[in-house]
């Protein structure tokens, strides 16, 4: 008979602390993500101008996530928690509170630095608590808000819109901000055994603007010239170099720099890594495509897509019941593949779809879709973490969160450049027919995306060993 699996009553009680926290995060991504047309009318500014509050966020995360790990050793995750939850309250308060685009923008930002260091540090705080114990299941349980996000964002986001001003997008924050600090402060394990810990200012200053200017310059790509735009190839191409002299710096100075790469001797991260770079191209950037395609080529209103997208979250939701016991059972490898596979079915459909395609069809493909991407993300989030020491866990969460982040900006950013210059095209000919093959030209490129991350997905390891070979362990630090 197999052994009961069970989870601890501190460490459920660390998970509810954390989710209420962090689904604040995720669901103010996605309520803003539809609100940018209507905050560009109100605030009477262009779209490219209010597009910022969603790029000047982003590039906060890139600066905040890098020294998770470092802040999370020098001053404990309990306090960490509590003041980057304070940082994204006080973000969001005084967003709603915004006079204009440009100060809007400049809390926004306030809101991605409390955001970047929240979303490594919810999956690192679990993960220790736990002890390395069950971790398929309880990251399974973690991820619930990436789920619920997608899938009540879009609705709240409408809802707001439709009924209320712009700043309650902001407000609805607030409640659930301090619901999460109260849980955090009572629940939270104290901060015990803290040791003084050195700050790589060199590897800072070299890595966080090296993020900063990829992530910009790829923000900047599905404008008109794409790759051939100053703007898109010089922040790039500079911040590659940054990138790669911050990985130099990193493998010369072992245990001392921002991020501890010799973790990526450690197979299990290192694949995790490599695939959840194509995770975010393939799963994360088709998401720009889903809703412009309901929107306009099937003319249905932001809410209502919203309410079509409902179904990709719901088959999401549902793989949450069985898909951490199966990784703590199986491994990642098959069900990765597996995972890929079922979102490559959920796609193809749409390279097919034109305006008269069935609703009940493509909506039972998003729920398929969704399967999918439920199936892919728990295993991949558990790889790269399970069997390493707890004062490795921080790092390695930030390098698979960081490969995530990228993989998914330079997926939005090619399908931005397909869509964009097909359909520009499309409208300039007054063809229909033209519109709807631009779509589908960009739905056969994400398919293709994703065939290449079910190949990838065979990377990773079958089994997980308990513990790492091949790398240095640093001693505790929190």
């Amino acid at each position: 008979m197999a052994e009961k699996v069970t989870i601890e009553p501190a460490v459920w009680r660390t998970i509810w602390a954390v989710m209420v926290g962090g689904i604040a995060v995720l669901l103010d991504t996605t309520i803003v993500a539809v609100a940018l047309h209507s905050l560009a009318a109100d605030l009477k500014v262009s779209v490219a101008t209010i597009q910022w509050v969603s790029t000047g966020y982003l590039l906060a995360l890139a600066v905040a996530m890098p020294v998770t790990g470092w802040a999370q050793r020098a001053i404990g995750a309990k306090r960490l928690w509590l003041i980057a939850l304070t940082l994204f309250l006080v973000g969001s308060i005084l967003s709603s509170l915004a006079w204009n685009a440009e100060s809007l923008i400049a809390f926004r930002a306030l809101q991605g630095v409390g955001g970047g260091v929240m979303m490594p540090l919810m999956g690192t705080i679990v993960v220790q608590t736990a002890g390395g114990k069950n971790i398929g299941r309880i990251m399974s349980i973690v991820g619930l808000p990436v789920v619920l996000a997608p899938i009540l964002g879009p609705l709240l986001g409408g809802l707001i819109l439709q009924n209320l001003d712009w700043p309650w997008l902001f407000w609805v924050n607030v409640p659930v901000c301090i619901a999460g600090l109260v849980l955090a402060a009572l629940f939270l394990p104290k901060d015990n055994g803290l040791t003084k810990t050195h700050f790589d200012l060199v590897g800072f200053l070299l890595l966080a603007p090296g993020l900063v200017a990829v992530l910009y310059g790829l923000s900047n790509a599905g404008k008109e010239g794409a790759f051939t735009r100053f703007d898109v190839d010089g922040p790039l191409i500079g911040g590659l170099i940054l990138v790669a002299a911050f990985t130099m710096w990193a493998l010369r100075h072992k245990g001392r720099a921002l991020l501890d790469l010799q973790l990526l001797k450690y197979r299990p991260l290192s694949s995790a890594a490599t695939v959840q770079f194509f995770a975010g191209l393939s799963l994360f950037g088709a998401m720009l495509l889903v809703p412009l395609y309901f929107q306009e080529l099937r003319g249905t209103t932001a809410l209502n897509a919203g309410l079509i997208l409902a179904a990709q979250g719901a088959g999401a939701l549902a793989t949450r019941s069985f898909i951490g016991r199966l990784t703590d059972k199986v491994g990642p490898r098959w069900l990765v593949v597996a995972g890929f596979a079922l979102v490559l079915i959920g796609t193809v459909p749409f390279a097919f779809a034109n305006t008269s395609t069935s609703w009940v069809l493509l909506i039972a493909t998003l729920f398929v879709r969704g399967i999918g991407l439920g199936t892919v993300t728990v295993p991949l989030r558990t790889v790269g973490v399970r069997g390493l020491p707890r004062a490795d866990v921080p790092d390695a969460s930030i390098i698979s969160l960081v490969s995530q982040q990228i993989g998914g900006s330079f997926g939005g950013a090619i399908l931005a450049i397909i869509l964009t210059g097909t359909t520009a095209a499309a409208i300039t000919a007054g063809s229909q027919s033209a519109l709807v093959g631009s779509f589908q030209q960009a739905f056969w490129w994400t398919s293709g995306f994703t065939a290449l991350g079910v190949a990838l997905a065979f990377l990773l390891p079958s089994t997980i060993p308990v513990a790492p070979t091949g790398i240095e362990q640093k001693g505790e630090h929190a």
